[in-house]
């Protein structure tokens, strides 16, 4: 084998131990990716709708309105993956029910009355974990503990995407004609209701999946920020589900391997990594700046 052939193998073998070798030598780095694998495509067609509703800041305040929810659970069971979950999904369902209420019954809009709960909410939340634990707990509920995920975590992870996934394949058509027009679904079929509170139930138990994972702060961005980028190479909601998925597989494997080989928190490099992709959509992509601004092609006059 000639030297020239000997530098190929070895500049083979050192990609192949940076981009595999994490994952195949520490089981903390595969079960924190299976987690991520879960996450990413349960959390990122539920984004998708999110976009199509124009309610993408409305899941930002209900990533924040699970905290005390989760922080009750915290103080009565510990770190307990169960009782965390169980909080979670109350005070979020609680937050998105009130909101409701308030926005139907007096004459706030459901977007103040929605800012008003999750304000309320996230105060509370970091009164309660700071009050009652350490910094070290308000960390880990703030920005999540992606590399300490078990098997319990994993299963509950895995329980979400299945219950989401089958969810959107029943709702689909519903959510879809909800995005389009949604005063002609409430006029022309009973599920309004339905896909209106079910996605809402979906959002929350995605966030708060996100959540375990990621943390609060930080679970919202693999819902919404997939969702934009791809909307700057796609148009059809069938191919900006799929490729909103493949951009948050892609962001996450990435954010792990940076996150190990720099020794930064792998949370914010995850979502670093969906801005990344986010900015180089909005200025390159078919539908970014760059197309955007481009002037039409004139037909040619006889």
């Amino acid at each position: 084998m000639s030297p020239l052939d000997n530098t190929d193998v070895t500049t083979h073998l050192l990609w192949a131990h940076l981009w595999l070798g994490p994952f195949v030598e520490f089981g903390f780095m595969r079960s924190a990716l299976i987690g991520c694998v879960a996450l990413a495509v349960s959390s990122a067609p539920v984004g998708v709708f999110l976009m199509l509703r124009r309610m993408s800041l409305t899941g930002d305040a209900m990533a924040h309105a699970i905290l005390p929810g989760a922080a009750i659970g915290y103080l009565v069971a510990g770190l307990s993956l169960g009782a965390m979950t169980v909080g979670g999904i109350v005070a979020g369902l609680a937050v998105a029910v009130g909101s409701g209420l308030v926005a139907r019954n007096t004459v706030l809009r459901e977007d103040t009355s929605l800012a008003a709960f999750y304000l309320l909410s996230l105060a509370l939340g970091v009164l309660i974990v700071s009050t009652r634990g350490n910094s070290v707990d308000l960390l880990h509920v703030l920005f999540g503990t992606v590399l300490a995920l078990d098997n319990t975590a994993l299963t509950l992870l895995g329980a979400i995407a299945a219950v989401t996934l089958v969810s959107l394949v029943v709702l689909y058509r519903p959510l879809v004609l909800d995005c389009l027009d949604p005063g002609f679904l409430r006029g022309s079929s009973h599920w309004s209701v339905t896909a209106h509170y079910g996605f809402l139930a979906l959002l929350v138990i995605n966030l708060v999946a996100g959540f375990h994972a990621l943390g609060t702060l930080m679970a919202v961005g693999m819902m919404v920020l997939p969702a934009a980028t791809a909307r700057f190479w796609v148009r059809r909601i069938g191919p900006l589900l799929c490729m909103a998925v493949a951009l948050a597989l892609l962001a996450c494997a990435a954010g792990l391997l940076v996150s190990y080989h720099a020794d930064w928190p792998t949370s914010p490099v995850i979502v670093l990594c969906l801005g990344a992709g986010y900015l180089f959509s909005l200025v390159f992509g078919p539908h970014g700046l760059l197309r955007h601004r481009r002037p039409a092609s004139l037909h040619l006059k006889a």
